[in-house]
């Protein structure tokens, strides 16, 4: 599925339209409303005077229904006719149930319903009563909204274009909803793994956000991308790493250390953006400067925001004003920053830059910091909230991590069905975080299997400090971990930590107790007084006991996966937590 997808099931009057077509918007996506299709269908009955199935079929195979997918004005066409309005009244809505309980009615319009989906150019709010379960079941979000009778009365009269009674109303939900479950054919249900939201006492805006969460979390936003240009050895290396808090870029004093473009997350104040860190742009390349200069520019054309360092030391050359007439050209936001200002002195010096035409220059000493929060406010008040490149995949990321040689390639492997990553009775086999995608339990999971966390004393060395370095990286990236405990093994204070370290980047949590295999009764009544007085603080975290060597009880796996996820994604109703509190 290239398509990304939100799904919104739910009952008539819980808000489904309002929220899909704001999100829609918010996200410059595609808007699909299923029950639209469906009514324009009814439409189609009722004026043909078709209600038995094989009548209907044979009107619908000849008529042409058009839904356009602009969240701003989503309009449907029955053979070039906009019946938008005519679907809205009561004689329709007496009828759809009916007409959406017909096999072939909905074989047709699901083939219809991903046809669209499949044309969205970037990702498409896809609202109906059966979208997470049948129409897309591989969706990477998926949201079931409901509210109780009274409020969806409230909304449905609020919204009528027709003077009709409040209980009325009322009785027509309740007759739908019957009908809506109980039909044989994808009946109203929530997806399994569908999160949920109870939009009684909320406000449109409160569910908007809370599914916007949910989208940043799983990646399913473009996240906007700054493009680092300037000439070779101004900088911008030495800048990036210090943008992104950690050194990844290779920065050395020799000019065009940097020749492929890369790629990394960066993180401010709650804002999350990508840097691309490009090599040395030159006016005339040559030899492997063509493609350095080709690699930049095409930075350029990808970024949502450019910053183009200059060295502030050495000013403005005709090389960089040649670079200026090139970002006109794009136009880019640019954002001009002067490097290497350590102080007053240098900074008075560097006001020359005025004359490139760019504005204000923005100073800053990437090697020693002076500067780098006030650029870092700048940029995120002049990124757009989407980046207009596509986003991930949206399959919800699990960070495998634990001490060493407790099992967690093994886990993965088992999981996966195949060796996908080396696996030794050495301690350490692992050194980096490995991203693998793996279908199990009905459902696509990234794994990111991590280096072993050892004892904070071994993390002086190299290696080990960048591989405890890039765990707690995989960390901030998962949604949920999978922290690996070897139960045959007296848990120790680096099994705690690593759980606590868990719980403090604020995600989800699994507790797996691998090796089950090798636990004896005895083992079990130590491993009993162990969890009761180690594991205390986390009576909430799902735990799961297994053995990745066999395979033993790898089902219970992904049921704990989803149940630990919905628990972290639930959303509790301000009124309820304040009336908790209130006690």
């Amino acid at each position: 599925m290239s398509t990304l997808v939100l799904a919104i099931d739910g009952p008539s009057g819980s808000g489904k339209s309002s929220t899909a077509k704001a999100l829609a918007i918010r996200a410059n996506w595609s808007y699909l409303d299923t029950g639209a299709l469906y009514r324009a269908v009814t439409y189609l009955a009722l004026r043909e005077n078709a209600l038995d199935e094989a009548s209907l079929y044979k009107s619908l195979v000849a008529a042409e229904i058009i839904f356009n997918c602009s969240p701003k004005d989503p309009r449907i066409f029955l053979d070039e006719l906009d019946i938008s309005e005519e679907i809205r009244f009561q004689r329709i809505n007496e009828k759809v149930s009916l007409v959406s309980a017909m096999p072939s009615i909905r074989e047709h319009l699901l083939q219809m319903q991903r046809q669209y989906i499949d044309s969205a150019p970037v990702g498409i709010v896809v609202e109906g009563r059966d979208i997470g379960t049948v129409v897309v079941p591989a969706a990477p979000l998926k949201v079931y909204l409901h509210a109780d009778i009274q409020e969806r009365t409230n909304r449905r009269e609020s919204e009528s274009k027709e003077a009709i009674a409040a209980s009325d109303i009322s009785v027509s939900l309740s007759k739908r909803d019957s009908m809506d479950s109980t039909r044989a054919i994808s009946p109203l249900a929530k997806a399994e793994d569908a999160a949920e939201i109870d939009s009684t006492r909320l406000t449109l805006q409160e569910v908007v956000d809370q599914i916007w969460k949910w989208m940043q979390q799983r990646n399913l936003l473009g996240l906007p991308t700054i493009a680092v240009i300037g000439r070779p050895n101004v900088g911008k290396s030495t800048l990036v790493n210090r943008m992104i808090g950690r050194r990844e870029a290779i920065v050395e004093d020799t000019p065009g250390v940097t020749r492929d473009r890369v790629k990394y997350e960066a993180e401010w104040n709650g804002r999350r953006f990508f840097l691309i860190d490009t090599g040395g742009w030159e006016v005339k390349p040559e030899g492997i400067s063509e493609k350095i200069t080709a690699g930049a520019e095409a930075a350029i054309a990808e970024a949502d925001l450019i910053m183009f360092v200059i060295d502030s030391q050495v000013g403005a050359l005709d090389e960089d004003q040649s670079l200026v007439n090139l970002l006109r050209k794009s136009n880019k936001k640019v954002i001009l920053v002067g490097n290497k200002i350590d102080n007053a002195a240098d900074e008075a010096d560097g006001y020359a830059l005025w004359n490139l035409g760019l504005g204000e220059p923005r100073f800053v000493s990437a090697l020693h910091g002076r500067g780098s929060g006030d650029l870092l406010d700048l940029l995120i008040s002049q990124l757009p909230e989407v980046g207009s490149q596509p986003a991930d995949d949206g399959y919800r990321r699990v960070a495998l991590v634990g001490r060493p040689n407790v099992g967690k390639s093994s886990l993965l492997n088992v999981l996966a069905g195949a060796p996908r990553v080396l696996v030794d009775d050495a301690e350490g086999t692992t050194r980096d975080a490995v991203d693998e995608l793996i279908d199990f339990g009905g459902s696509t999971w990234r794994f990111i299997d991590t280096a072993g966390i050892r004892k904070r004393a071994h993390q002086a060395s190299g290696t080990d400090y960048y591989a405890s370095l890039r765990t707690q990286i995989a960390l901030e990236r998962a949604e949920v971990a999978l922290v690996v405990l070897d139960a045959s093994a007296i848990m120790t204070e680096q099994d705690i930590r690593i759980v606590s370290m868990t719980e403090e980047v604020g995600k989800a949590l699994v507790i797996v107790m691998n090796k089950w295999d090798l636990v004896d009764e005895e083992r079990q009544l130590v491993l009993d007084r162990e969890i009761e007085r180690q594991l205390e603080r986390y009576p909430w975290a799902q735990r799961v006991n297994l053995s990745a060597k066999t395979g033993w009880h790898r089902d219970r796996l992904a049921p704990a996966l989803r149940t630990a996820l919905s628990n972290w994604e639930k959303r509790i109703p301000t009124a309820k937590l304040n009336g908790f509190l209130g006690e």
